[in-house]
Order: structure tokens, then sequence, then C-alpha cells
């Protein structure tokens, strides 16, 4: 158990976080909803009906798809553009750096991924990897917003 939080800690603690506050959403939620149905004179539903409607699952994914959003832009941005004195960014003066190199003078080491030793259009998607899933997460979580938002409209 130990090696597995050992190597994993970082998942499984933010899995655990994730899971509290989502609770906590659903929670908040349920009793907002259950407020507003008895402003309109309608019984309220219960907790597991709640996480069904279109309104918990649309101001979930709401969250979601802000978030998304906010961290391609991020991961676009500081692919591009330096601040002075943030972790985050390179220092544009310090010349060319170790993570600057190129996959392809890479592409026979067998350390390296194997995206990098398969070159050609895997190798693309593999350095855009990160802008690219959290885009599809992003036109997902819209997606299901829309949908969910639909319902809930209706």
């Amino acid at each position: 158990m130990r090696k597995i939080f050992h190597e994993n800690g970082l998942t499984i603690v933010i899995a655990g976080i994730f899971l509290i506050l989502l609770a906590g959403h659903s929670v908040a939620g349920f009793f907002t909803y259950n407020d507003d149905l008895r402003d309109h004179g309608q019984p309220p539903v219960p907790y597991t009906h709640y996480l069904t409607t279109g309104t918990f699952i649309e101001s979930v994914t709401e969250n979601w798809e802000s978030e998304f959003l906010e961290m391609g832009s991020f991961v676009i941005i500081t692919r591009c553009l330096f601040q002075k004195g943030s972790s985050e960014s390179k220092d544009p003066e310090a010349g060319p750096q170790e993570i600057d190199e190129e996959p392809e003078d890479h592409c026979n080491d067998p350390h390296a991924p194997w995206p990098v030793r398969r070159g050609g259009w895997v190798l693309t998607i593999y350095r855009h990897s990160l802008s690219l899933g959290l885009l599809l997460l992003f036109l997902f979580s819209f997606t299901i917003h829309a949908a969910a938002g639909c319902r809930a409209y209706n």
C-alpha cells in the first residue's frame, strides 16, 4: 500500500480532492434545486434523482468547460510568451536549453518515448498532446454542457 501511494500520491490526492469537491458541489446544488422547486410549488426530489438532472450535469460541465479552456489557453500562451521571474516561463535571455532540443535528434535513443522513435504524424501529435488533450476535454465538456443545458431548459 505504501508503494502504491508513494508512486501515485499525486493522482490519489488530486482524485480525492476532486471527489470531495464534486460531492460538495452536488449537495449544495441539490439543496438549491429543491428550494427552487418549493418556491414554484413543486415537490422536492431525492438526491439520486437530482444527480441525473440537466441542472446538475450542466453546472458541473460548465465548470469543467471554463477550466479546460483556461488551462489550454495557459499552455498555448506560455509556449509563445515570457514573463520575467515566473517559474512557468523560460528565461528568454538564457539561450537554448535541454528542453528545447528537437525530438528527431533522439529518434534512435532506446529510452525515448515511442512517438519520438516512430516520428512522423505520431510525433506531431505527441508534440502537441497536452494542448490537444485540453482542447478535446474542452470540446467534450462544451458538448455535454450544451446538451445538459437544453435538457434543463426543457
